[in-house]
């Protein structure tokens, strides 16, 4: 399970005395520890599905971050953050490529006989469900669009 690696890298960083790692794995935790408190009395099929995708929005926030504090000329603070995007980025599975993920988009359009923009909601559905863990449904989202276009 993902939440017993970071324990276990936790553990690791604080021994290897590794500020930054460590802090960084704390991070994640509080995050799904917050997560899991949402969670409470729902039924929560996949643990890891759920870390998954709280590392993949704290992946999102820090990429903007990133952004943002390099347009506001704070490289400090964005070495920073790409520091704790190293750390997440760990953790999450192989992200899908823009070839593969175009073609599983053709693959579920041709299934679902989507054809148009009114069909946007089916694709992106049946994508998440199959690929959501792999994709950045940010950039897939462009993608269905032009492909439905």
């Amino acid at each position: 399970m993902i939440r017993d690696t970071i324990k276990a890298e936790t553990v690791t960083a604080m021994k290897a005395k590794d500020k930054e790692r460590t802090a960084a794995l704390r991070l994640i935790s509080a995050k799904i520890k917050d997560r899991d408190i949402e969670m409470r009395g729902k039924d929560v099929a996949d643990d890891d599905a759920l870390v998954i995708d709280v590392l993949q929005k704290m992946a999102k926030q820090r990429r903007e971050s990133i952004q943002m504090y390099e347009d506001g000329g704070r490289e400090e603070l964005a070495a920073q953050e790409r520091g704790e995007l190293t750390v997440i980025e760990e953790f999450l599975p192989q992200q899908m490529s823009e070839a593969e993920t175009k073609a599983a988009i053709e693959q579920i359009k041709s299934e679902t006989g989507a054809e148009g923009m009114k069909d946007m909601g089916k694709v992106m559905g049946e994508l998440k469900a199959r690929h959501g863990t792999q994709l950045d449904m940010g950039r897939a989202s462009g993608w269905v669009k032009e492909s439905l276009s």
